[in-house]
């Protein structure tokens, strides 16, 4: 490694602000390895407060003592223009609007590879795969599940029709009318396989149980104030269904008519159903969603996060555990957790 002569304490702060002012973090620890150096320190105790290499330190020594303050700057700066340049950038947030085959490609998802080479059937200059990499987390774009969707059979003008009607009922709720959107929900001793971070070479294996198991949940949450109102059951049924409505029932006596939101599914449409709201046709209203639109429906998201926070890769011994854990989640539940679905109790006790 060359030797870096000692550097007056207000040159090396000065070094240090000169590299932040780059706005490159590279170049920025350039400046702080000679630094470092100026103060008298060797290659391996400059390499470990900077969490570098030992390798990179020498490098950048024997640049700055070849070049001078140049030497620390990205040396492909008189490369010509930038590929992935703002156009290229734009371009490719087009692309990815769409999936291969709607440009003629024989598949469905894409890779970098294969933008590299839909990029270039644009008219733009061919890049690598890794350059490929940079401009794509410059977009934000990540590697997601595709969400399988059933279409609504109704017509658009229909559909939404209907979709403002119940967004008017939702801004005219109130404490004597309150508005609830309702769903259950399958609790499955089966773990929902899910992304989690691990470490190279590693993966994470979830047990599962050789008979799955299966418990049920009925909520309701309120269009205003988020607050979530359930009942379980050992039978997705109309029971469930009939017993949270008594539950709603109970907690808004006073209320002069209680609105619910749902979907069409047979349980809200059964005889036995069709029975309790006769005998309720003065206190409790429904009105359903259209068609194949749970999208609309934000209890959706309730489950979404009782997912991700209990069933999601469980490792429960026992499927009381695990509905015990399940229902420790939605006892508190008032909406601000879904701004951390991850959060759960240390202790989980029986409800």
């Amino acid at each position: 490694m060359a030797n870096i002569p000692r550097i007056p304490r207000a040159q090396r702060r000065q070094l240090v602000r000169e590299g932040r002012r780059s706005g490159d973090p590279s170049v920025a620890v350039r400046f702080q390895i000679i630094a470092g150096l100026g103060v008298g320190r060797c290659c391996r105790e400059v390499a470990g407060q900077l969490h570098v290499a030992p390798s990179t330190v020498s490098r950048t020594a024997n640049r700055y003592k070849e070049l001078g303050i140049a030497g620390l700057f990205d040396q492909r700066q008189g490369n010509g223009a930038t590929k992935a340049d703002e156009r290229f950038h734009r371009e490719l947030h087009r692309v990815l609007r769409k999936t291969p085959d709607a440009y003629g490609w024989s598949r469905h998802t894409w890779t970098r590879e294969l933008l590299c080479a839909e990029m270039k059937r644009r008219g733009f200059e061919r890049v690598a795969v890794a350059t490929m990499g940079r401009a794509l987390r410059a977009l934000g774009a990540r590697i997601g599940a595709a969400k399988p969707i059933v279409l609504c059979p109704w017509p658009a003008k229909k559909r939404e029709a209907r979709l403002k009607k119940l967004r008017e009922l939702v801004a005219n709720a109130s404490s004597e009318a309150p508005v609830y959107y309702e769903d259950e929900v399958d609790i499955d001793f089966n773990p929902k396989i899910g992304n989690d971070w691990m470490l190279p070479g590693t993966q994470r294996k979830v047990v599962t149980p050789g008979q799955n198991q299966k418990h049920y949940v009925a909520g309701a949450l309120n269009a205003k104030t988020r607050k979530l109102v359930w009942v379980e059951h050992h039978k997705k049924d109309s029971a469930i269904f009939c017993k949270l409505i008594w539950r709603l029932l109970q907690r808004h006596r006073r209320a002069k008519r209680v609105h619910l939101i749902l979907d069409n599914y047979v349980i809200h449409k059964s005889e036995q159903t069709k029975r309790v709201l006769k005998a309720m046709s003065h206190k409790l209203r429904l009105h359903f969603l259209p068609p194949y639109c749970p999208d609309h429906n934000p209890i959706e998201r309730v489950w979404r996060d009782m997912h991700a926070a209990v069933t999601r890769n469980h490792r429960c011994k026992t499927f009381t555990d695990l509905c015990q854990r399940v229902l420790e989640f939605l006892n508190p539940y008032d909406g601000s957790r879904a701004l951390n679905p991850s959060l759960l109790p240390h202790r989980v006790h029986a409800v």
